[in-house]
Order: structure tokens, then C-alpha cells, then sequence
């Protein structure tokens, strides 16, 4: 048996991401196709504001801090 050479993960409602050197908190997401027909995932923050993903992008996830 091999391992897999990419991590898949489940993002939803209230996940913590790194993204463009900060952690950022879901609010919602949503799957997309863009203009050339490539699906991608659109998360919008509870910071404000939204990004789009490529569907083969990796996402670095934690665990929401409790006691923040």
C-alpha cells in the first residue's frame, strides 16, 4: 500500500484557516465553477470579505482557539 502525496480536508462553518499570513475564521462557503469550467470553493470570513480557492488547493486548517 502507498500513502497518498496530498491531504484532503472538509471545510465548514467556524473552521479556522491560514491564509495570506493571518488565521481567518469560515463563515460561509459555497462550490463555484469558474469561466473555463473549473470548480474552485468560495469561503467568505467572519472578518469580512471572501476568497476563492481551486478546488486542488491545499488549506492549512486548525482547531478554533476556545479562549481566545
Amino acid at each position: 500500500m502507498s500513502a497518498p502525496t496530498k491531504a484532503a480536508a472538509l471545510v465548514s462553518r467556524g473552521d479556522v484557516i491560514g491564509y495570506e499570513g493571518q488565521w481567518r475564521r469560515v463563515r460561509a462557503l459555497r462550490m463555484d465553477t469558474g469561466s473555463m469550467g473549473e470548480l474552485s470553493v468560495v469561503v467568505a470570513w467572519e472578518e469580512g470579505g471572501f476568497d476563492r480557492f481551486p478546488a486542488e488547493d491545499d488549506l492549512l486548517l486548525r482547531t478554533p482557539c476556545l479562549f481566545a
